[in-house]
């Protein structure tokens, strides 16, 4: 008992703040300067594709589409959360009011912190979009793939947040108030030094840790397909960036809708969270079920085989399910007119009678001599010295 009371001791009543936001690269010219919140951005983007590529493998995906994909996708992502940021908060750079006090070289600095999720989704998706056509995949099959390796990569990213000391809750006597430096500019003006606040960063890195394996598990339990997974993503992100949003005392543009004012991304959560309920419902009515195939229409690997067969002048019928169906070749009759009567005679397989004349060959023995399709043959009884001419009916195409 005692030595659990001597653990409880040694666990600190609130979360220190940073002493380390990065480091300093030397270089020839000055130094270059890696900042923590940047880490915690491209460890959240690694993590995020690992987990992406392999949900991406298992659907049958072509071997390394996600990074035609993601070419396209992160730095759409990158510059779209930033415009969202400078938008929603723009007195730093535009100046109160839009006076033209602000910096606007402050704009691309995005090491200093400021990315908005919507921005980086919506142009995003529309980078993937791009790289989606041009790997022949279908966009809704990638972006279920990638809605859990989304919220993961959320989840790291917040904790740059925790390295420059921003975006915190009010003020907080619990257990795991955050600690900010009193001189941090972020610090609230007129606030005790110790006092503690609510470590918001926190509670959407875990909200979004918790949402991975709930996606994960619904998934496996449904196989979500038509950008399902997406929007279920989208409703569970919002629901829990409403009451977090609603926490956090920096500033922020406040809107002001159905009389009530309050941030833009509580709006914004609101109204997203609305929108993918309605298309999650509209998508999950009964219809055309949805092919499992990531594929575009004629640029899977079937089709692809198709068109350079059908390129080499082949005869070849494709099915409507884009099988490919072996040509029926026509059988060849023999071109050379200069083999005696007696050679071809020769040639047949004669089967003796009980009086001792050779009969002609019968269907089955023209058939297997000349495949699918049987020829006039002529023939000599052995006695009569008459010429038989006998002629097997044609084959036609197999039913």
């Amino acid at each position: 008992m005692q030595t659990l009371l001597h653990a409880a001791a040694l666990v600190p009543a609130s979360i220190p703040s940073p002493d380390w936001s990065g480091f300093d690269i030397p270089l020839p010219w000055g130094t270059l300067r890696i900042h923590a919140y940047a880490l915690c951005i491209l460890a959240g983007i690694i993590v995020g594709l690992w987990l992406t590529s392999v949900r991406w493998a298992r659907r049958g995906a072509p071997e390394g589409s996600v990074w035609d994909i993601v070419i396209w996708a992160i730095p759409f992502g990158i510059i779209g959360g930033r415009l969202y940021h400078v938008v929603s908060s723009p007195d730093q750079y535009f100046g109160p009011g839009f006076d033209g006090t602000g910096d606007l070289w402050l704009i691309p600095q995005i090491q200093r912190g400021g990315l908005g999720i919507w921005g980086a989704v919506v142009l995003g998706v529309l980078g993937a979009w791009i790289g989606c056509r041009r790997a022949g995949v279908k966009l809704t099959a990638f972006l279920d793939a990638a809605a859990p390796g989304l919220l993961l990569a959320q989840a790291l990213g917040r904790w740059g947040n925790y390295f420059n000391q921003e975006l915190f809750g009010g003020p907080t006597t619990l257990p795991w108030g955050l600690q900010i430096d009193a001189d941090n500019p972020n610090f609230p003006a007129g606030t005790p030094a110790d006092t503690l606040f609510h470590p918001t960063f926190l509670y959407e890195s875990l909200w979004n840790i918790a949402g991975v394996v709930i996606l994960l598990a619904l998934d496996r339990r449904f196989n979500f397909r038509r950008a399902r997974l997406f929007w279920l993503y989208a409703m569970y992100y919002t629901l829990g960036r409403v009451w977090i949003e609603a926490m956090r005392i920096d500033e922020a543009e406040q809107i002001n809708l159905f009389g009530i004012t309050t941030r833009l991304n509580v709006w914004t959560s609101i109204f997203v969270f609305v929108a993918a309920l309605i298309v999650f419902v509209l998508l999950g009515r009964k219809g055309r079920p949805e092919s499992d195939t990531p594929y575009l229409a004629g640029r899977g690997p079937a089709a692809e085989g198709e068109g350079k067969f059908a390129g080499n002048g082949d005869n070849e019928d494709h099915g409507g399910d884009g099988a490919r169906v072996a040509p029926v070749v026509p059988a060849v009759r023999d071109a050379d007119t200069s083999v005696s009567d007696s050679e071809s005679r020769d040639n047949l397989p004669r089967i003796q009678n009980g009086s001792g004349n050779s009969s002609t060959p019968t269907e089955e023995d023209l058939a297997s001599r000349d495949g699918n399709k049987a020829v006039p043959v002529t023939s000599e009884t052995g006695n009569s010295g008459h010429k038989v001419t006998e002629s097997a009916p044609e084959a036609g195409t197999n039913k």
